[in-house]
């Protein structure tokens, strides 16, 4: 039993004498900024899901997460429109479409524009706002662009133009962050 009690004793001393360290004063962390000398490593990129969750085959997620908006198209066109043709068995011109809209994999927020346009893809599509509303059922509408008749009423496949979800589990937040805490 002393043996134990000196342990704990002694674990403790350590944790003080660590905790004392970390609350030094002459922490060059200060909270003025971010940290110049902090590398960040990018983990994912989403901005059209379409792109890395649909197009692109699972092997080559992680080459365009590493990767930056200015070398999609030279990176990933190709694969995109060879998708469309053979597992779609879409025209090539609904490929070529969905490639000009859809690379570089960012959104697009054209300021210049009504607000109330705001949608996904409605820069290119709808002459609109652009960006993404966390009402926009993106994936229902990248299905329907590949698989439906939104780009092409030739060759649909209706059955693929939804993933059957119809709305959010939680409903949004009024207020900043908007959306709602997990359970």
């Amino acid at each position: 039993m002393q043996m134990r009690n000196r342990m704990l004793a002694a674990l403790g001393a350590l944790a003080l004498i660590v905790a004392a360290g970390a609350c030094n004063d002459d922490n060059d962390n200060d909270l003025t900024g971010p940290a110049s000398d902090r590398v960040y490593v990018q983990v994912e990129r989403l901005g059209n899901p379409l792109v890395s969750e649909v197009f692109l085959a699972k092997r080559n997620h992680g080459f365009h997460n590493a990767g930056k908006p200015s070398t999609d198209v030279a990176s990933h066109a190709t694969e995109l429109k060879a998708f469309v043709s053979t597992v779609a068995g879409r025209q090539a011109a609904v490929g070529n479409t969905l490639a000009s809209v859809l690379l570089p994999d960012m959104l697009i927020v054209q300021t210049d524009k009504a607000t109330n346009t705001a949608g996904w893809l409605t820069w290119a599509l709808a002459n609109g706002y652009g960006g993404r509303k966390l009402t926009d059922d993106v994936v229902d509408a990248g299905l329907s662009a590949i698989f439906g008749n939104l780009l092409n009423p030739n060759n649909v496949s209706p059955g693929l133009t939804t993933d059957n979800v119809s709305q959010n589990d939680k409903p949004f937040l009024t207020t900043f962050p908007y959306l709602a805490a997990g359970s």
